[in-house]
Formats: structure tokens, sequence, C-alpha cells
């Protein structure tokens, strides 16, 4: 899972991936400190994989991880290759969700490039340069596709109409996941890469005394988006702290999570993540993400394509039914493992053993 972190210069990027990742990139109170993207891989937390580790004899514990990219920032006329906007544009076409920082706070320290504190300009200026770049693309895309369809290809004729619309929303300043991908051209959408396809999670970049968005962010990200609020600053200072003393000051604070666990949880509920659990004594505990609605199948290919391949059935059990009745062995014995073919659809918390 890729995640990039955009937005506009001085938004507060870098300093927020620090507190995330704890990877120390460069940052200053000018534009442009960022220009190759920092990258880092971090742990998704998720305190039931210890317990189910303990109960199975597994060991090591393997958690979900993230990518967070934090991508140079963008100017207005980034499409049209002003500031780093080229660099920063393909940059993003590598991730699964962008991840988007916008101003929410004034601090006289640093500057801001349009002179003035305004989240909803700032996010608009953003996502105005993604629909121009997108729009570029699909007309080119469409004037291929056209030729192609003129043969009467029915995969041809379904994108090329398909594109027709994305053309027209993206004109009407419409994102392009605006318009659901044709079900008689697959590969439309990857062909197109749209930018403006992508989840779109907002991270207002606020002061330490807040604790949630702007209404007028929240109302402007719509019911396509998620919304959350994070203070940069204050989680880059927790970051340095020892565990115990980060735990006491975001009590003082009154924020229950870390600004990781909130921006993990929103991530997941924006691509619409489970996440399962495979454990065996000599063996290691490891967490899985998988999108909601897939199969035991599915779950399988996560472990390893060599056993979804070869795949006979699931043997499923809920993570705290498996930890209250202390590992497998009793587990069996109270009938709480069932057996699940390949159809089965995998519900958050299920621990799963693949027979292949």
């Amino acid at each position: 899972m890729k995640i990039g972190i955009v937005g506009l210069p001085n938004a507060g990027k870098t300093t927020l991936f620090n507190a995330l990742t704890r990877a120390g990139a460069e940052t200053a109170a000018y534009p442009f400190t960022t220009v190759e993207p920092n990258v880092a891989i971090v742990e998704v937390p998720d305190e039931r994989l210890a317990p189910v580790a303990e109960v199975t004899g597994a060991s090591p514990l393997v958690p979900e991880t993230i990518e967070f990219r934090d991508i140079a920032g963008l100017v207005r006329g980034a499409s049209a290759g002003e500031g780093l906007g080229n660099r920063f544009l393909a940059e993003i076409r590598e991730t699964d969700a962008i991840c988007h920082v916008v101003r929410a706070h004034e601090d006289g320290r640093v500057p801001h490039p349009h002179g003035r504190v305004d989240p909803i300009a700032d996010a608009e200026v953003v996502e105005a340069e993604l629909l121009l770049a997108d729009l570029e693309q699909a007309e080119r895309r469409l004037d291929r596709v056209r030729k192609e369809a003129g043969s009467g290809a029915k995969e041809a004729v379904a994108e090329r109409d398909w594109l027709e619309r994305v053309v027209e929303a993206l004109r009407r300043g419409e994102p392009a996941r605006r318009v659901p991908a044709p079900a008689g051209a697959p590969d439309a959408a990857r062909n197109l890469q749209a930018l403006s396809s992508k989840p779109l999670l907002y991270v207002a970049n606020v002061d330490e005394a807040e604790a949630e968005p702007p209404a007028a962010l929240v109302e402007h990200a719509g019911s396509g988006a998620v919304c959350i609020a994070v203070s940069a600053r204050i989680e880059a200072e927790l970051a340095e702290l020892p565990a115990e003393e980060a735990a006491e000051m975001r009590a003082e604070l009154g924020l229950a999570e870390s600004g990781l666990e909130r921006l993990v949880r929103a991530a997941y509920d924006l691509l619409d993540l489970v996440t399962f659990f495979t454990a065996h004594r000599a063996s290691e505990a490891r967490a899985r993400a998988l999108r909601r609605g897939l199969t035991a199948w599915d779950a399988a290919g996560r472990v390893h394509t060599d056993i979804q391949a070869s795949f006979v059935r699931a043997e499923v059990i809920d993570w705290r039914e498996l930890v209250d009745a202390g590992g497998y062995t009793a587990a069996r014995e109270r009938g709480l493992i069932r057996t699940e073919g390949r159809d089965y659809v995998v519900q958050d918390g299920d621990v799963i053993t693949i027979r292949h």
C-alpha cells in the first residue's frame, strides 16, 4: 500500500511525514525543500497481532506495512510544468491513494505561498492541477482509442464511450472517480491512470488546540473522500519523545491516538480494507490487509500465489475467539474453527489457515 503525501509548499507535508515515519527528512520554512520524494515504510499498528501470536506460539510478529511518499510541493501551473510539477505528477501516479495535506493553522514563522491561510483555496489549487493533468492525458488517450474503435471492436468502443464521459466530467471540474469504469472495458481505468481517480484523504494540518478539521474542508471533501485533523508540529514533537512520555503528553492534549494511528485508520476506511491474520507455531504471525468483500481465495493470494493456485479450503476463526480459547487445540475442541470454501468473504479480524 503506497500513499503519496501531497499539498502546497509549506503545507506541512514533510513535517507530517517525519512524524509518521521518524525518517528525519529535511524541513525548512521555504518552498521546495523536498525535491526528490522522501520514502519510508511504516508498520501498521494493530493491537490484535500480539495476543494472536502468543496463543498460537508464533514468532516473529510481522505487521502490515504502508509506504509513505512525501512528494514535492505543488504550485499553480504544475500541470504545465511549473515548479516541480511534471515530477510531482509522475510520482503521484505510482501511489495507491493520495494524502492531501492542507494548511489550517496560522504560523508567522512559516510563510504561505499565497500570502494567507485559506484551506479551501489551497485544496482547490492542488485539485485543479490534478484535473488539468488528467484532462490532457484523457484527451490523448481518447484520440488513440477512437481510431481503435473505428474497427468496431467492442472493448475499444466501450473504452471510447467511457473516455468521452471522463473528458466531459473533467471539463466540468469533476474528478475522474465520479465516472464508473466500464464493464465492457475492464482495463480502461488502468490504461488512463487518472490522478483524480485515486482515493483521496484530506489531512487538515491544524493548531495544537484543534481536534477536528475545519467544517468547510469536511464539506469540500464530500462523500467521496475522508477528512481528518492532525497537528503535524505536535506529532513531530511527540515522535521525538520516549513512548511513555509521548503517551502522557497525548493524554494531556486529549489525543486518544497517535497521528499515525488516525491516518492509518482513515486510510483503511478510505481504501475499504480489512485485516486478517495468519499464525502458526514455529512460523510467523502476520497481519495482512485485504479489500473488503474479497474472498478466502483472494486471501490465499496475499499469502502466496502458489498457495492460491492450489487452494483446497480455509480454516477460519475470529481472532478474539481464538485468544479466548487459548489456542487452536482448545478452539477445535469447542468447535470454533470453521471450514470455508474459496468463496468465503473474509471478515476483519479473521485468523485464517489455508489448506492447499
